[in-house]
Parts: structure tokens; C-alpha cells; sequence
């Protein structure tokens, strides 16, 4: 049975969405917040399971805070498609229409006074129209106050992330029988996404295809370079399925590759074995940075390895936590994220290889599963 085939995850319930709802009240209540303020974006649908067709400058917003049932405010026009989603029933549904002020329709959700905790996606236009309307509010990014709030999966989230590497998965094992040499790279990023459709992705969001001295550059666009014979070939692609997302690496080369590509192939193979090998609940998010840092530097590529080693990953593509110095996050059996070391040697090419990975109970288990070892493509 291929990655397309398999059943879908069964839907989120009403209750699925109000139980992550009095979840984020309680934590914003626990570090001093009056509540949260939430406005279209990954957030949105990770609580409410609404996603607007179009984010305009019209007021979208959802208003959590502790003892109070949560509000959710929406321009009247837009009623009938938010009546559909799936977390409608845990909110109060408050409409606001044209030629009325809304930040008057959303000042009696929020209150008078205290501190909120508001998505990074919110307008400027909006928060000021909050500050106007309620000079007494003060107002933290979610990233800085609530950093985990979306951090940790359950068992459903985990199942559509599976689901979703092993589409990946699926593509990566088509897209290397496929000829390479002679294409551009944009061809081969156009297979990449198709593939990663027809194996179940309702939304490709990047297919990297850095060959030859362009897969120096982390995130290289796939651009009109032809693909010559000797290539190593950066192939880094994902999207999302069932509304979570993939994230894969992997380092292919165009025929035999010389033995330096397998030399620091084999060192960034080790990185992120060594660094996976680190990932037990406990241990802070920056030692999986250190441990695969340690490796590549000691292996005299630390100056090649130019990027943080890994983020999470779930209703977008990059999400807290992040695998970096200073984040001293300790892992939480449920958190899901990237172990992507790398090496890039200017004018020459890179290599990285990628796995999302999910924190268990005693240890770690990866999400994608396709080997790793330098493919050979034609």
C-alpha cells in the first residue's frame, strides 16, 4: 500500500479543539497573561480548525481568557464559512460588518486592562486598532510568551505527521529513478512537487534542487542550471498533508560520486545519526545542536556548517522548537522536529541530510525513513 493509499487520519472533533483552547488559557494564565488573542494564521487553525479562503485587512480574531468561553469575531460576510469549521462549536461566534468600528466589537471580548499574548502574524493595523480602542491593553508575540504552545502533538497530530514523511518519503524513492543529467533544476523541482501530490500533499510549499556548486546555498531556489554528470544534487522538499507537514533532505550525485563528496557525506551521515542518537525527553533543544555541531567541527567543517540543526514542525512547515545555541527548551516526549546538519563548500556543492523526528517516551523515532546514503541517479 503506498503513502496515497493509506487511510486518512480520522477528523479532529469539537472537543479536540476546545481541549488545546482551555490549554493555551492555562498556560497564558500560568506566565501573568490577561489571555490570547489569536488572528488568521497557523494558530487559527491549529485551534479552531478555520482557515479564511483569503487574509484581508476585515478583523479575524480569536479571544482566549481564563474563565470566560472563548469568542471568536468575524466579519459577518464571512459567517457561513466559519460556521463550518470544525472547532465552531467550542466558541462563541460574535459577526462585526462593514461600516461598523470592530475593534468596538472586540473591545468587550478582550476587557479593559492586563497583558495578551497575540500571534506574530497579527497586522499592525489590527494591534493598533486594539491599543486605540484600549489603551489599558499591553500586547506579546505568542513566539516570545508562549513558545510552545503548539510544540507538543498528540497522538493524531503525530499520525498526520507520519503520514506526511512517509509521502515524502514516497517521492524521494520516484524522484531518484528519474534521469538528473541534461535537466535544469527547475524540472526536477517540478517532479518533486507532483510527486509529492500524487502521494497525498493537498500543498507543496518548497522543492530545493541545488546541484553542483548551488547546493552551497541551504536554500538555494531550484533555478535554470542544467544538471551536468557529477553533480551532488541537494534535493529538500516538503509541504503539508492532511493540514501537517514534511520536511525532508537528502544528497544524491549525478553518477559515481568523487571520493570528497562521500568524505563529507559521510560526515554529515554522522552528524545527524549522533545527533538523533541525543534526542531522549529532558535533554535541552540547543545539545542536539552541540552534538551535531561537535561532530562536522571536528571533523574540520565547522565553518561549513552555516545553519541552526533543526525546527519543528507541524500545522507549518517551521514552527518552535528550534534546535539551536540558546534554547534551552528541554524535550518533551510529543515535540516534533528537523535534524538537518550540513556542510556547504562555496563554488563546489553541499550536502545535507534531513529527518523530522519525534520525541518518545525513552529515546526519539524518526518520521522519514529513506537511507541514507549517497543515491546515485542518472
Amino acid at each position: 500500500m503506498t503513502a496515497a493509499q493509506e487511510p486518512a487520519p480520522p477528523a479532529f472533533t469539537g472537543e479536540d479543539y476546545r481541549q488545546r483552547m482551555q490549554r493555551v488559557v492555562d498556560s497564558a494564565t500560568a506566565v501573568g497573561l490577561a489571555g490570547v488573542v489569536v488572528t488568521p494564521g497557523p494558530d487559527l487553525v491549529w485551534l479552531t480548525g478555520y482557515r479564511p479562503t483569503a487574509i484581508t485587512e476585515r478583523l479575524t480574531i480569536l479571544v482566549l481568557r481564563a474563565d470566560e468561553r472563548p469568542s471568536l469575531l468575524v466579519p459577518v460576510l464571512e459567517r457561513p464559512d466559519v460556521e463550518s469549521a470544525e472547532g465552531v462549536e467550542a466558541v462563541t461566534l460574535v459577526d462585526w460588518a462593514d461600516g461598523t468600528d470592530p475593534y468596538q466589537a472586540a473591545a468587550p471580548l478582550l476587557g479593559t486592562a492586563g497583558t495578551y499574548g497575540i500571534s506574530d502574524s497579527a497586522w499592525a493595523l489590527h494591534l493598533l486598532g486594539f491599543q486605540r480602542e484600549l489603551p489599558d491593553t499591553a500586547y506579546r508575540s505568542l513566539t516570545d510568551c508562549l513558545p510552545m504552545m503548539r510544540a507538543v502533538k498528540d497522538s493524531s497530530e503525530v499520525a498526520r505527521l507520519e503520514a506526511a514523511g512517509a509521502a515524502a518519503d514516497a517521492a524521494y524513492a520516484e524522484i531518484v529513478r528519474m534521469p538528473f543529467a541534461g535537466r535544469r533544476e527547475t524540472e526536477v523541482a517540478a517532479d518533486l512537487a507532483g510527486l509529492l501530490r500524487r502521494f497525498g500533499h493537498e500543498q507543496v510549499d518548497f522543492t530545493v534542487v541545488g546541484s553542483g556548486p548551488n547546493g552551497a546555498n541551504p536554500h538555494h531556489e531550484a533555478g535554470e542550471r542544467v544538471i551536468q554528470n557529477g553533480d551532488a544534487v541537494v534535493l529538500d522538499f516538503g509541504g503539508l498533508m492532511y493540514g501537517y507537514g514534511s520536511d525532508t533532505t537528502r544528497t544524491v550525485t549525478v553518477g559515481e560520486p568523487s571520493a570528497e563528496v562521500i568524505a563529507v557525506h559521510e560526515v554529515v551521515r554522522r552528524a545527524q545519526q549522533t545527533a538523533f542518537e541525543a534526542v531522549r525527553p529532558g535533554v535541552a533543544c540547543q545539545e542536539i545542536d552541540r552534538v551535531a555541531r561537535r561532530v562536522i567541527t571536528d571533523m574540520g567543517y565547522g565553518e561549513q556548517f552555516i545553519h541552526r540543526t533543526g525546527h519543528g514542525i507541524g500545522v507549518t512547515t517551521h514552527e518552535p522548537p528550534y534546535m539551536v545555541e540558546g534554547e534551552t527548551q528541554p524535550l518533551v516526549p510529543g515535540m516534533c522536529f528537523s535534524i538537518e546538519p550540513g556542510v556547504y563548500l562555496p563554488g563546489r556543492f553541499g550536502v545535507r541530510i534531513e529527518d523530522i523526528v519525534v520525541v518518545t517516551d525513552d529515546g526519539g523515532r524518526r518520521l522519514n525513513n529513506t537511507d541514507h546514503g549517497v543515491a546515485v541517479v542518472s
